[in-house]
């Protein structure tokens, strides 16, 4: 089965204009403004893409996204149109802001990295003393970054976004009323399965006739991380660490093994067992956050399925 994953595509499709290569996913623009994003099956983690792909992973994002979408569109419209293939979105093209919106309701991941070095400021966003690791914020915080084309993402605060021009006034204001609106719903989805959305992040785009639609995944284990629910009190009384539905464990496996991204580290091999093990990590977190068994997809021949099944829809979509 380790042979058995998306790592890169070549699709052959009328009217491409365009092919954006990310950490995990692969877009192609066509015309008539229309996107064709691929999740592969590849990791990323501290934003470097490790060598070896995760059997289902990319199958299990979009999937995720794609019911999260659908769960969210009466708060901000997306740009979600189908997915024609398990591992494949089709919607609408804009130009995306170049800001990725981080909202954290709890003191973990990078927060808490932060404040365990003492610092109480976070993109410009005040952490209060007396806090430890997981605790939850009396109010989400909002923690932004700037999209990187390549390394790492860098965090910015919300004074320097609209300062630097990076996104207009009244724009940002309305990014943050749908962040907000957005981590409220993610945490009243997340709650009827038994977890705690503890963290996440959001990408808006805006069409061209000025509306701003959502865009890219949505409460994803890459995207997101969540905890489990029962037991969360005790862990945090007794300063144990927090059973957690996230890629936080892949993170952890790696700093564990000396490597969180940095000038000079090597990444350490994932042998067959670990990379089984990822895969079935992957497929829990796609259970428990939908509540629905995982369908495995066909593993055989994965591009030419892809291929198939986008250039069927897509034909279909112009008659």
């Amino acid at each position: 089965m380790l042979n058995k994953t998306i790592m890169q595509t070549d699709l052959h499709l009328e009217g491409i204009e365009s092919k954006y290569v990310g950490k995990v996913r692969e877009v192609y623009r066509l015309k008539n403004d229309v996107l064709v994003m691929v999740a592969t099956d590849r990791l990323s983690a501290f934003d470097v893409v490790l060598p070896k792909g995760i059997p289902y992973k990319g199958q299990i994002l979009n999937q995720i996204a794609l019911q999260m979408m659908e769960a969210t569109a009466d708060i901000v419209p997306n740009w979600l149109e189908a997915t024609p293939d398990p591992n494949v979105a089709v919607g609408l093209a804009c130009e995306p802001f170049k800001v990725e919106m981080v909202i954290r309701g709890y003191l973990s991941g990078h927060a808490a990295r932060t404040y365990k070095t003492g610092e109480r400021m976070l993109c410009g966003v005040s952490m209060p003393d007396g806090m430890q690791e997981n605790d939850r914020f009396d109010t989400p915080i909002i923690t932004p970054a700037t999209k990187a084309e390549e390394g790492h993402d860098e965090d910015i605060s919300r004074e320097d976004i609209i300062k630097q021009g990076i996104v207009q006034e009244a724009d940002y204001i309305q990014l943050e009323k749908y962040t907000h609106a957005l981590f409220q719903r993610g945490t009243t989805i997340a709650k009827k399965q038994g977890l705690i959305l503890v963290d996440t992040k959001y990408e808006f785009g805006k069409t061209a006739d000025g509306q701003i639609v959502l865009i890219d995944e949505i409460h994803t284990p890459d995207s997101s991380r969540y905890f489990y629910e029962e037991g969360y009190a005790d862990r945090q009384k007794e300063g144990l660490p927090q059973k957690q539905l996230s890629k936080e464990f892949v993170r952890q496996w790696l700093i564990s093994n000396g490597f969180q991204g940095l000038d000079g580290q090597t990444l350490p091999e994932m042998d067959a067992d670990r990379i089984n093990s990822i895969s079935e990590r992957y497929i829990e977190l796609y259970e428990n956050i939908t509540g629905k068994n995982f369908v495995k997809a066909d593993l055989h021949d994965i591009e030419d399925r892809i291929q198939s099944n986008v250039s069927s829809y897509l034909l279909n979509r112009k008659i």
